[in-house]
């Protein structure tokens, strides 16, 4: 078991940056791979953003691709997601996911592939 806890979100302007931080607790088998989702208003599903394994392999989705840095302190237990020129379509409630397998591949894995979630944090990016 693996408890996650999200922090650093709020609200900014268009063109801002915000970093997120992720503290995990517990089992360390559980975080081979750790991931940022986001859940837009009104969507269903949440989006893959990026992710991070323990080898250090690094999948981002298009749409952060150069706008956002995901990275994690294994002696600290913590996963950050750094947030840069951000842009309204950015809003969301960001989720910190994590599981005890490998991420592989050359994309963020699906919603469906991790176990374990934090409650979320809210980011909302005025135009």
């Amino acid at each position: 078991q693996v408890q996650l806890a999200e922090s650093g979100g709020g609200s900014v302007e268009a063109g801002g940056s915000l970093r997120l931080s992720c503290v995990t607790s517990g089992s360390r088998t559980s975080t081979a791979c750790m991931a940022w989702f986001r859940q837009a208003p009104g969507k269903e599903r949440r989006e893959g953003v990026a992710s991070i394994g323990q080898s250090g392999i690094i999948n981002y989705a298009d749409s952060v691709k150069g706008r956002f840095t995901i990275s994690r302190d294994k002696a600290e237990n913590t996963l950050f997601l750094q947030m840069n020129s951000l842009k309204a379509e950015d809003t969301a409630v960001y989720y910190c996911a994590s599981d005890r397998s490998s991420c592989g591949g050359n994309s963020v894995r699906p919603f469906n592939f991790f176990a374990y979630w934090g409650q979320g944090t809210q980011v909302n990016v005025s135009s």
